[in-house]
C-alpha cells in the first residue's frame, strides 16, 4: 500500500514538474512571416534615376551623412549608416541603413534596406566570497551591480514612408 502511494505522489509530482517546465510560446511554424513575402514588383525599397551609379551613391552618402548617420563605404556601390538613438532611459535602438547602386540601361536603381535593433538595460548583481581550504568560506558584504545592454530584438524596416522619405532627400542631392 505504501509504495502504491509513493508512486502515486511521484507521478503527480513529475506531472507538475512537466506542466511547470512546458510554456505557450507558439510552435515555430506559427512565427513564420514568408506568407507575408509579396515579392511584388512595386517596392519601397528600390528608387530609379537616371544619374550614373557613382553620382547616385554619392547621393547616397551624402543622404545618411546629412542626416547624421555614421556612414562606412563597404566599396564605391555599398553604403552602409548607422545611426543611435535613445528612446528612454533603459532603452537603446540601433537604425543600419543599407544602400546599393546598380547599373542598369536606363542609369542606376538604389536599393535600400534598414534594420532596427532593440537594447534594453539590465542590472547584473555580485556578491563577494571567499574560501579558503581546510577553513570554510566567508561571504562578505560587498556586492556589485553592472548594467549592460542586452539585445532584446531586431526587425528588417517595412514601412514605406520611411523609404519614401530616404529617396526623397536623395534626390535632391543629385
Amino acid at each position: 500500500m505504501r509504495t502504491t502511494q509513493l508512486l502515486c505522489i511521484t507521478s503527480v509530482l513529475f506531472t507538475l514538474l512537466l506542466a511547470g517546465c512546458s510554456s505557450n510560446s507558439p510552435k515555430l511554424s506559427e512565427l513564420s512571416v514568408i506568407n507575408g513575402e509579396s515579392f511584388d514588383v512595386m517596392t519601397p525599397y528600390a528608387y530609379q534615376t537616371s544619374a550614373t551609379k557613382e553620382k547616385s551613391c554619392d547621393a547616397a552618402r551624402k543622404t545618411l551623412l546629412s542626416q547624421g548617420y555614421q556612414v562606412e563605404m563597404k566599396d564605391s556601390l555599398t553604403i552602409a549608416g548607422t545611426k543611435f538613438f535613445q528612446p528612454s532611459k533603459e532603452h537603446h535602438t540601433k537604425l543600419e541603413v543599407g544602400l546599393v547602386c546598380v547599373d542598369t540601361d536606363e542609369g542606376t536603381i538604389i536599393y535600400a534596406n534598414a534594420k532596427q535593433s532593440f537594447f534594453e538595460l539590465k542590472a547584473s548583481s555580485n556578491s563577494a566570497g571567499l574560501g579558503v581550504a581546510g577553513m570554510g568560506s566567508i561571504s562578505l558584504p560587498w556586492s556589485a551591480s553592472v548594467d549592460n545592454l542586452v539585445k532584446v530584438g531586431e526587425e528588417t524596416v517595412a514601412d514605406k514612408g520611411f523609404y519614401r522619405r530616404l529617396f526623397s532627400l536623395l534626390s535632391q542631392q543629385l
